[in-house]
């Protein structure tokens, strides 16, 4: 299985977009997309300096523009997610919105958080105190996680971004990261970050509303591919579930650390991180041992991209998948809802319960209990058992993957 993973802000580099402009049709292709953004992204990302590309409102819509360039130059994927605004590229190749709605909501998104951060307004914070309080951002590296975050809560700072692999992204307001830096976790080392204010954190609440009216009128479908979440890294079923998703996230933490797990229980086993990678493909290191990496950079890594995806794309098992919309797509089933999982069935259902062992369309696995009542997990296709990922009883969240299934045509 592949998955493409599109970069949050930050990674964005001067210059980083020029090679890909010699490709037929990417000038042409992100031109148009400048004309939805507001801002020449032509010239910011070939031209514009270090610090006209660190301005949220022009660095968002740059990067989700790069992102979805190459991944139009590539074969599709099975999965995609994106860390923070790169969920909006991430959403855009899964299919849930238009490329070009994905860079329209980018730009509102851009310029509702830097709106926020010039004015230093959060939740508890009410619209007619006086003056802006400045906000920023942490990276607190290695140290023990548990000790890590419960200094984060101490010092009444948000862990805005737990990206795992022994990093995490504290935000709030400067006095306050002034005083954690002042007295750090133990064994962490403390990095502040050139960033405009606290994104993720209750102090981009201002943000939330004006991404949600803007998100309110696009047309939305649901993913033809897995695609996970950042709020919890769970796979995504409900186009509008993702909506809703994304405008929240503006206000709060990004657990890519979750992604990553997910990752690992859908049988992930090569990654691509888009234009410009290197990031995510750097946690991966750590976080996804075995897993095949590639961080595009340059036009002169397409082959090998597209080496890597005939190797991977679609693949569970040692299977070849069908095209999406076929039966044979269907490798994960996934949480209906949140609650507690049950294994079994009730009486005069078919159910099917252990390795192995043959499941016809229809058949029950189990159950999600919550307080609402019950919905039964069942198999969308005739397929073999090949393991469950979760356990009787374990909570679990809305299209967390519960077990993985091999259709029956393949094996």
């Amino acid at each position: 299985m592949l998955i493409f993973t599109a970069p949050g802000q930050g990674a964005q580099t001067p210059g980083f977009l020029s090679p890909w402009l010699e490709i037929p049709g990417v000038a042409d292709q992100i031109g148009g997309w400048s004309e939805l953004a507001g801002r020449d992204l032509i010239r910011l990302g070939t031209s514009g300096t270090a610090e006209e590309i660190t301005d949220t409102a022009v660095a968002q819509p740059l990067l989700v523009a790069a992102a979805l360039a190459v991944a139009g130059l590539l074969g599709e994927p099975d999965a995609a997610a994106g860390h923070s605004v790169g969920e909006l590229a991430a959403g855009a190749i899964a299919g849930v919105l238009s490329t070009g709605d994905a860079i329209r909501l980018t730009r509102v998104r851009g310029e509702a958080m830097a709106a926020a951060c010039a004015y230093g307004r959060s939740a508890d914070r009410p619209a007619s105190a006086d003056g802006p309080v400045p906000t920023g951002m942490t990276a607190v590296l290695g140290g023990d996680e548990a000790t890590v975050l419960a200094a984060i809560a101490e010092g009444g700072l948000t862990p805005a971004n737990v990206n795992g692999a022994g990093q995490i992204v504290a935000g709030g307001t400067l006095e306050q990261l002034a005083e954690f830096a002042a007295n750090p976790p133990a064994g962490a080392r403390l990095r502040p970050l050139r960033v405009a204010g606290a994104f993720h954190t209750k102090h981009m609440v201002p943000a939330v509303d004006a991404l949600e009216q803007a998100a309110a009128g696009i047309e939305i479908r649901d993913p033809a591919i897995t695609l996970l979440s950042n709020a919890d890294g769970a796979v995504v079923t409900s186009g509008r579930a993702w909506v809703e998703r994304i405008v929240n996230q503006v206000a709060n933490p990004v657990r890519w650390d979750l992604c990553m797990e997910t990752m690992s229980d859908i049988g992930v086993t090569a990654m691509i991180e888009l234009l410009p990678g290197g990031t995510l493909t750097g946690m991966a290191r750590r976080a996804l041992p075995g897993v095949q990496l590639l961080a595009i950079k340059t036009p002169d890594q397409l082959d090998a991209a597209r080496e890597l995806i005939a190797a991977h794309a679609a693949s569970t098992n040692g299977y070849q998948a069908a095209p999406v919309g076929s039966p044979a797509e269907w490798k994960i089933v996934v949480a209906p809802g949140g609650g507690t999982f049950r294994s079994g069935a009730e009486d005069g259902e078919a159910v099917a319960t252990s390795a192995g062992e043959t499941v016809s369309a229809g058949a029950v696995l189990g159950r999600v209990v919550a307080r609402g009542g019950e919905r039964p997990v069942t198999a969308q296709h005739d397929a073999v058992l090949v393991e469950w990922l979760v356990e009787d009883g374990d909570p679990v969240s809305e299209g967390q993957p519960l077990v993985r299934l091999e259709p029956k045509e393949r094996v």
